[in-house]
């Protein structure tokens, strides 16, 4: 059973969406897109399980930086279950990682979730446990047991240039050991960062590391702020938002939660694959846009 509740008519608002602002060129296709929507209804001060819609919503796609959001939650489960201990370098790496993007954070992150480290290749015994050590993080996601991450593979560091030695080897051959996610597993992750955890001061506030300032005088100060070209810059700037983006040379990503006002939230996550997704910065800012008339006129 999927964590939100389906709902046809936005399915069709989606469709028509997608037909709008992408579809009608002939260079994009239903194939290559996936969409998870899902709008929160807050009554008597609760907020109920969501209702949605998915294009694609099921197909395995190479995550990018999205991943960072699995690696931001497994930090939190570790200390939270004392399998590592809080401390201010942990704080300030999760920080980095979901805020800035950083992938040094998150090799950092990964390393000390998995106890591995990056280095030069490995043979016998010592390459077998270091393979199983950084499966950790994946055996933790099936013990969640959230029918949404079935098939999912989360257990790869993320590079600017690309990985090396062992680290190359463990992608296996043709890549088939990447990361991979759905626009699904992505949502259910946002979700449990966003309204199912109650942040204490003895734990990472994984929420404020994701809150985004839209203020486009702000966003000029940061070239990477991760709103511009994203689903973040169709959004008003004065509404609060929360987003976590992925971006390399055959992929643009993203998933944000935002508030379009008093009685709903928004959840939206879209994974575009293909260069063309890549170069195009207009795409997802109009999808979003889209998305927040549309929630703000019709839904009920």
């Amino acid at each position: 059973m999927s964590f939100y509740y389906l709902r046809e008519e936005m399915g069709l608002v989606l469709n028509d969406i997608l037909n709008r602002v992408c579809f009608n060129n002939k260079e994009y296709s239903k194939n290559d897109i996936a969409v998870t929507w899902i709008n929160y209804k807050v009554e008597n001060n609760h907020l109920g399980t969501g209702f949605g819609f998915g294009i694609n919503n099921k197909k395995l796609i190479y995550p990018a930086s999205i991943v960072k959001l699995v690696y931001g939650l497994a930090t939190y489960s570790w200390i939270k279950t004392g399998k590592i201990l809080l401390c201010d370098e942990i704080s300030n790496a999760v920080y980095k990682m979901l805020f800035y993007s950083s992938n040094d954070a998150t090799s950092f992150l990964v390393d000390l979730l998995s106890g591995t480290t990056s280095g030069p290749c490995l043979d016998g015994v010592s390459w077998e446990n270091w393979k199983y050590q950084r499966a950790i993080i994946n055996d933790w996601l099936k013990d969640l047991n959230w029918d949404e991450l079935y098939g999912i593979n989360c257990c790869q560091k993320t590079w600017d240039d690309g990985p090396f030695g062992r680290e190359k080897e463990f992608y296996g051959v043709d890549n088939t050991n990447r990361n991979m996610m759905t626009t699904d597993a992505t949502a259910r992750i946002m979700e449990e960062i966003m309204i199912n955890i109650d942040y204490q001061k003895d734990n990472l506030n994984l929420r404020r590391f994701l809150k985004r300032n839209l203020n486009k005088k702000f966003l000029i100060k940061d070239p990477h702020n991760q709103v511009e070209g994203f689903l973040g810059e169709g959004l008003p700037e004065n509404i609060n938002c929360w987003s976590k983006a992925g971006l390399m040379s055959q992929a643009r990503h993203d998933a944000a939660w935002w508030e379009n006002n008093d009685s709903i939230k928004t959840l939206l996550v879209v994974f575009g694959y293909g260069e063309k997704y890549f170069k195009n910065i207009n795409l997802f800012p109009a999808i979003a846009n889209a998305v927040y008339k549309y929630n703000n006129d019709y839904f009920i």
